[in-house]
């Protein structure tokens, strides 16, 4: 990518856009398109074909979503397809119209299946049943992806799908319902601190794995890949089954290819919060995916890392929360 490029960053308020926006300003990318949504509502087709059409972004970003942890997922299961599906629709349809050069399609770990071996490679994408409580937005994801393969088959577009596991970071949602893991632990645990509560009740067994990437971190492989020489970019954009007779989408998991129990996680928040009661577990509570591991090897092969470790980027986010909460 030029440093002068036109790079629109759909969904720059965020957590994983505004991450992409600081670090494409860090690389001194100049040229960055941002709209709110009440200045751009890609739910309403025609004004995003207008956006399109008078901005010509060059490349995109697609981290516009709607997003929220097991109770928004169990809670709005139509706004969650039909949102995310009339998002993206709308978006890839407009960039290959406009003659986008790029465009990057940032998923979830949930489109694979709830049983998948672990850690989960991208071939594992459509091989058994999703997860109940999060499927209608799982199912969102996959059909981003699935355009984003057809387009590239019938269009000769260049779209990439990005799938990361559970991210964190500055700018996530601490809501105390509509949160995902971390930030609703981080509030849980600061608000039991300030109360002097002896105990934190945390939902479900605590023995579900899961892998956490920081925020930051997801960004710079997402702009890793966007600038990727044209025949490395080229090798990932899957192949036309019919032809080639193998099963390769468009996809690359970004995670850091470890991941720690929820009782393990609980365990360092409390650390990095100052908290230092017990843990009551409720296991009257859904735990959701047993594991949930991605393999980054694709990813790694080419060269890239997540460089902060879970301790540290906890404590980032700690930071974050308490600026919000005063």
């Amino acid at each position: 990518m030029d440093k002068h490029a036109r790079i629109y960053v759909a969904g720059h308020r965020g957590l994983v856009g505004s991450a992409i926006v600081r670090n494409l300003e860090a690389k001194g990318y100049t040229h960055i398109l941002k709209r709110t949504h009440a200045e751009l509502d890609l739910t309403d087709a025609a004004a995003t074909d207008a956006f399109f059409a008078e901005h010509k972004p060059e490349y995109v970003f697609l981290a516009a979503a709607k997003v929220g942890g097991i109770v928004a997922n169990n809670s709005y299961p139509a706004e969650f397809i039909r949102d995310n599906l009339v998002i993206q629709a709308n978006v890839i349809h407009s960039a290959w119209k406009h003659g986008v050069t790029r465009l990057m399609f940032l998923g979830s770990s949930c489109i694979y299946p709830k049983m998948a071996p672990q850690p989960m490679r991208e071939d594992c994408l459509l091989t058994g049943p999703l997860e109940p409580t999060n499927r209608p937005y799982a199912l969102a994801k996959i059909a981003g992806i699935e355009m984003c393969w057809s387009y590239n088959r019938q269009y000769g577009t260049k779209y990439l799908a990005v799938m990361p596991t559970n991210l964190y970071g500055p700018g996530d949602n601490y809501h105390p319902e509509n949160s995902h893991v971390i930030p609703a632990l981080l509030r849980k645990f600061h608000e039991a601190k300030q109360r002097g509560d002896r105990t934190v009740t945390i939902w479900g067994t605590g023995t579900p794995r899961r892998e956490f990437l920081y925020s930051d971190d997801m960004a710079d492989a997402c702009v890793f890949l966007m600038k990727l020489p044209e025949d490395r970019y080229t090798s990932l954009l899957g192949s036309d089954e019919s032809v080639s007779g193998r099963f390769e989408p468009p996809l690359v998991n970004v995670g850091v290819g470890e991941d720690v129990t929820i009782k393990e996680l609980a365990g360092l928040v409390g650390k990095v919060v100052g908290f230092d009661g017990e843990l009551v577990f409720d296991t009257s509570k859904p735990d959701g995916t047993p594991r949930k591991l991605m393999d980054v090897s694709r990813l790694n092969g080419m060269g890239w890392r997540a460089a902060t470790t879970l301790r540290s980027g906890l404590a980032d986010a700690y930071r974050d929360f308490t600026r919000q909460a005063t």
